[in-house]
């Protein structure tokens, strides 16, 4: 017996239904993005692994998924690198691409090969999937979609008010309720300077980043074991452990790194992105979360993370600032800041919350039912005429008993059935069964036409 054929961990099939409810995810991120002036890019599925390796921080760069050298791709590697199991030292050697762990890092190095093509700031979006070798549970996949917006050659702070703005859109139009987290990697800057670790920035941020699934005393710990003194980390948790108001806040993170002029830096970049956002308003909740960190080396000023209010879930969408990013790719100078919606997420909450639109699955508005050769004839003309006017229309290709014919419109949700028997083609028109209240109306294909545009 065959067996059984399966799909790898942390992927997943996806029904037509299924499509349509992700079509429909995609195409309201897609004319928003639109909307706030952003032109659509794609990259390679796979990238040189020297592009990907490096940017993601130590954590990121475990998680690549590599792909083997075509052919013999242990020749010439050396046998005692083999035998000694170093896979950091060995993977280079024989992998020299990977699958993108992001849409970021492509992106920089697409903006560092087209430079001399584009006109900055340059506002870019790309939907695509990416892949990451974690451990796959709820909300967290091997395999997913990330759609990303991004504003490159530009220092203004508007840009990450406009990106909010945009974040707050999208959501309003899916339906679901969020809190738009906000920091800055000067403030983590400032902390690290704070505990007197400023080398020990990106250990500090690993830590602190998870903070909401190990809680704050496992984090403590951590900072302990990556080589903080338990002063340090006295020091360090009060900040990351503020309440009050946003400007509560805000004036005890200037009390508090009064001494870190990075730190301050970035207090008034926070205070000026979420003054000018209060200005303008949003529908959602914007919280000033100290130990967001999100974890990524390439952050440089402003981060933002989005959490979905009425379901237990990862973050949905984040993002920030990255001053240095296509730096390493040799264009030096160019700041750039963007966002990320996370699709699968937000198809999973969608589904929890039982947010979809009604009807977005149904991609067939009339089924003609097929009688025999003539009438299918007949029948296939009409709806050329109708699909010319841009309604969707099918014949069932089989002259099989009408139940089955009627059972199959019955179970695709198709509103409507198109029924030409002997006295429609004797007439030249069609009798139309509304399938929801059972009325039938004999109709020429402008009165049908007509009907099923409204």
């Amino acid at each position: 017996m065959a067996q059984k054929p399966s799909i790898p961990k942390g992927t997943r099939d996806f029904s037509p239904a299924e499509m349509a409810r992700r079509n429909y995810i995609f195409d309201t991120i897609r004319s928003v993005f639109h909307l706030y002036g952003f032109s659509q890019i794609e990259t390679p599925a796979m990238e040189n692994l020297s592009t990907l390796m490096g940017k993601y921080g130590e954590e990121g760069d475990k998680l690549l998924f590599k792909i083997l050298n075509s052919g013999d791709f242990l020749k010439g590697v050396d046998k005692q690198l083999l035998d000694s199991g170093d896979y950091v030292k060995t993977a280079p050697k024989i992998c020299e691409k990977g699958l993108r762990y992001d849409l970021t890092v492509p992106f920089a190095r697409f903006v560092t090969m087209h430079r001399g093509e584009l006109n900055f700031p340059f506002k870019r979006f790309q939907i695509q999937p990416v892949w990451r070798a974690d451990r796959p549970q709820k909300g967290r996949y091997r395999e997913f979609y990330q759609c990303d917006a991004d504003i490159v050659g530009s220092d203004s702070l508007i840009n990450e008010v406009e990106l909010i703005q945009l974040i707050d859109e999208v959501f309003r139009r899916l339906g679901i309720r969020i809190a738009i987290k906000l920091n800055n990697r000067k403030v983590l800057a400032g902390i690290a300077e704070l505990a007197g670790a400023p080398d020990k920035i990106i250990d500090i941020t690993v830590a602190i980043d998870k903070i909401d699934k190990i809680g704050l005393d496992n984090v403590c710990k951590e900072l302990v074991e990556r080589g903080l003194s338990e002063e340090a980390v006295a020091l360090i948790t009060p900040v990351i452990t503020l309440d009050g108001s946003n400007s509560e806040r805000l004036d005890k993170l200037r009390s508090l790194l009064a001494q870190s002029e990075i730190g301050l830096k970035g207090v008034r970049e926070l205070e000026e992105v979420m003054s000018l956002t209060d200005s303008l308003g949003i529908d959602a909740t914007l919280d000033l979360d100290v130990s967001l960190a999100r974890g990524l080396n390439y952050y440089t000023g402003s981060i933002i993370e989005v959490k979905a209010l009425d379901v237990e879930i990862g973050s949905i969408s984040g993002g920030g600032r990255y001053d240095n990013l296509t730096g390493v790719f040799g264009l030096e100078g160019v700041s750039g800041v963007g966002i990320s919606f996370g699709a699968d997420r937000i198809y999973d909450v969608l589904n929890t919350l039982g947010l979809y639109p009604e009807g977005i699955a149904d991609s067939v508005k009339i089924m003609f039912v097929n009688f025999g050769s003539e009438e299918a004839l007949r029948s296939l003309g009409v709806i050329r005429e109708l699909r010319r006017a841009g309604i969707s229309a099918e014949l069932y290709p089989d002259t099989a008993k009408m139940k089955k014919q009627m059972g199959r419109a019955d179970t695709l949700h198709i509103p409507y059935v198109g029924i030409i028997g002997g006295d429609e083609l004797a007439h030249g028109t069609v009798t139309v069964k509304d399938m929801t209240t059972g009325e039938q109306s004999e109709l020429t294909v402008d009165e049908i036409i007509n009907k099923l545009s409204k």
